[in-house]
């Protein structure tokens, strides 16, 4: 009989604040897509919640900017090696086709992301109660209270709808990510009693570090750094007080995902 096999739980954390934003996106994408199918109202009110904060993202910055230079990042850097010896050329030309194919997505959203959602009445109503612990209850909103009274049919319609308008930055962001994660093959590390640091070359920046840590170990990873160094402490969970460095030496698997 096989061994099971140990879980890990991946810890990442994101060295610049494109990349970072980029995971807050991926993150609130999860979010909706996952209450979406659900007809209770209580994944309606979830997966609003996320799409109202997916809009506040795109209203603080030009995204679509940031993403379109990622992407033709990207193309350029995988171009690059197209002749390398052992590079699988058709594997890595279906890469460079959805690269573009995102791209030419991207550029066909007239004016700014979100604009729309943003300027929807019944959205607009939602978010200026938001801010408030509470306030987007049944007696300050009567108008979301009678939509979420609705068939569970016409909320999901609805919901995709506005979802179905930031299709292109989904993909985009999920094949961003998923470039950054397989940029680099997993090491095995240790961590003296609890800590391990690291120093990055400036000249080959790291977007993205990711830890693993088997699930039986009873502990989590902590990670802080910059585009010069970035260190990882191991610590043992507390309900009561908080969390302390752990004094075992710690075996865990390290990316710094540089693509």
């Amino acid at each position: 009989m096989q061994p099971a096999v140990s879980e890990k739980i991946i810890y990442e954390h994101p060295l610049n604040e494109r990349t970072r934003t980029f995971l807050r996106l991926e993150h609130l994408f999860r979010q909706t897509n996952h209450h979406l199918p659900n007809g209770d109202i209580w994944s309606s009110r979830a997966a609003i919640d996320a799409l109202l904060d997916i809009i506040n993202i795109f209203g603080r910055a030009d995204i679509k900017a940031d993403l379109i230079k990622e992407l033709d990042r990207h193309r350029n850097k995988l171009s690059a090696i197209k002749q390398t010896h052992g590079v699988d050329v058709e594997r890595l030309q279906q890469i460079l086709n959805e690269l573009e194919n995102i791209t030419r997505q991207l550029h066909q959203i007239n004016g700014q992301v979100c604009q729309d959602l943003r300027e929807n009445e019944f959205l607009k109503s939602i978010m200026q109660r938001s801010s408030i612990p509470g306030g987007s209850c049944a007696f300050d909103l009567p108008m979301y209270h009678f939509w979420l009274e609705q068939p569970a049919e016409l909320r999901h319609a609805k919901l995709q709808e506005w979802i179905n308008t930031l299709a292109p930055i989904q993909a985009a962001i999920s094949l961003i990510l998923s470039l950054i994660r397989g940029s680099t093959r997993p090491t095995r590390e240790e961590a003296p009693k609890g800590f391990y640091q690291h120093s990055l070359d400036a000249q080959t920046p790291v977007q993205l570090i990711r830890v693993g840590l088997q699930k039986e170990n009873g502990l989590f990873a902590e990670i802080s750094g910059g585009k010069h160094r970035f260190s990882v402490r191991f610590l043992e969970p507390n309900d009561a007080d908080r969390p302390t460095q752990t004094q075992q030496d710690v075996t865990f698997f390290l990316n710094c995902c540089i693509l």
